[in-house]
């Protein structure tokens, strides 16, 4: 562990601009943490960078010598961050752009609930300054938050797209579930520690999602290169909902036919096989938390 008792966990892959714009953000922080990231056995220079950086300032990398996902990642980064003894963990992706006082925002939220929560999750936004839609969080299993009135409003999923969370809450729930690969392992793990435990979006805290553009995922008109990404969505989202009983099963009936739909509409019809085998691959689907 370095001089502070916070450590950014971020993962990476093959993104050296986003994360070179990341890594400055992070360490103009107000409040200083270390920063640990986990590359994805990166080939675009990464890896010689990331040497360089490590004289300036607490920045330590870890390669995991294969592409283990963002599952994968952030289960090895946060078990590398607990067992390094550090307190607090502070979850970001390579394209997360944290504002100054983001990590600050995030502590005054933990000080003022005295600890007693889950999580916390920055209010994200898109590159113009709106609302990025890929990463409301929802305030029940179905329904994304509609507004931020509050300092502190409670949810039940968030990304990892800025969650912090304190380190003897990852000793008491696990890690995410690295057989995800991608795709629906923070709403796995946020949902994990919400059935138990209050959680909330502190408003206050903001970074930018550097995404290309401020939509969300859609299986009917996104590129054929990515559609390997939506075996593991609709796979592991059976697994997440699952765990909501009656009402999670229609709820993935109900979401996987309105795609279906969708598919339909846009005469892409072998994506239909992309959606239901990935349910069925889910049925069977039972992976085991890591603790």
């Amino acid at each position: 562990m370095g001089k502070n008792k916070i450590a950014a966990v971020v993962v990476t892959y093959n993104r050296l601009p986003l994360l070179k714009k990341c890594i400055e953000r992070v360490r103009a922080q107000t409040t200083p943490c270390d920063i640990l990231v986990v590359n994805n056995a990166s080939t675009d220079g990464t890896t010689p960078w990331l040497a360089a950086q490590k004289t300036a300032g607490v920045l330590l990398a870890r390669d995991t010598g294969e592409n283990l996902g963002g599952a994968g990642g952030f289960n090895e980064g946060m078990r590398w961050a607990v067992e390094a003894g550090y307190d607090c963990l502070w979850l970001m992706d390579d394209d997360c752009l944290p504002e100054p006082d983001a990590l600050e925002k995030l502590l005054e939220a933990d000080a003022l609930l005295k600890g007693e929560y889950g999580w916390l999750s920055s209010r994200c936004l898109w590159t113009d300054g709106s609302g990025c839609n890929m990463n409301l969080q929802r305030k029940t299993p179905y329904r994304d938050i509609d507004g931020f009135t509050f300092p502190l409003t409670p949810c039940v999923m968030a990304s990892f797209v800025s969650l912090f969370l304190r380190a003897e809450t990852v000793r008491l729930f696990g890690l995410p579930i690295k057989e995800f690969f991608i795709w629906s392992d923070d709403w796995e793990y946020t949902r994990r520690i919400s059935r138990e435990k209050p959680c909330y979006v502190a408003a206050e805290s903001r970074v930018v999602h550097a995404m290309k553009s401020n939509t969300v995922v859609n299986i009917a008109t996104d590129a054929p290169e990515r559609l390997g990404r939506y075996r593991c969505f609709y796979r592991n989202d059976v697994y997440l909902y699952r765990r909501e009983g009656l009402r999670g099963w229609l709820w993935l009936l109900a979401k996987d036919g309105w795609h279906s739909a969708q598919v339909v509409r846009y005469g892409k019809l072998p994506r239909l096989r992309v959606i239901w085998r990935g349910f069925l691959n889910g049925v069977r689907f039972h992976p085991k938390a890591d603790s």
